[in-house]
């Protein structure tokens, strides 16, 4: 149950601002069909977050758990800089409508979501706790939390939250993760 409820809550604040969540708002915008957008976004955050937790379990069963502690904890730690850096939306395209509302959402989504703060975090989260169902589920479910309102609720949303706050807090969420990681506290490691 930790390692879900810890996947769910690092990814619904990393998410804030993220570009994927401004993916969100611009295929809203562009299409206003919320059900085959939310339903995209649910299909490629469960495709790319499967991936990239089958990576984290991956490497748990091949790396020693001295350098995965390490290698965990200093990841937690650059994702904790990471989280202060905002993002922008700049080479996604949002135009295979020949696919539909809901096929342009997964692939914009999918490709959107390779190599982001959210699937880095998943691969660490898979790997730290070996919880590869709960671990992913999690991570969904952060996922739909911050986008699902950014596509019903569109530029209201980031009128009424201080993203600088969100990131803050993710921020500290993930260092202390990553020293507590390092010091081998509460830790299978």
């Amino acid at each position: 149950m930790e390692a879900f409820l810890i996947s769910t809550g690092i990814v619904t604040l990393a998410e804030m601002g993220d570009k994927t969540q401004l993916l969100s708002l611009l295929l809203a915008a562009k299409f206003r069909r919320p059900v085959p957008i939310i339903l995209g976004i649910l299909v490629a955050t469960l495709l790319n977050h499967a991936f990239a937790g089958a990576i984290g379990s991956w490497l748990t069963a091949l790396i020693g758990n001295d350098a995965l502690r390490w290698i965990l904890g200093l990841s937690f730690l650059a994702m904790a800089a990471w989280m202060l850096v905002p993002d922008k939306l700049d080479d996604v395209d949002t135009k295979p409508a020949r696919f539909g509302v809901f096929g342009a959402t997964l692939i914009a989504f999918f490709l959107a979501e390779m190599g982001d703060k959210t699937q880095i975090a998943t691969i660490a989260l898979a790997a730290k706790y070996s919880a590869f169902a709960a671990v992913v589920a999690g991570t969904t479910l952060g996922m739909m939390i911050a986008n699902v309102p950014a596509v019903l609720l569109g530029g209201k949303i980031t009128q009424k939250i201080s993203l600088k706050v969100v990131h803050a807090i993710a921020a500290l969420i993930f260092a202390v993760l990553g020293v507590l990681t390092l010091l081998n506290v509460g830790s299978m490691f």
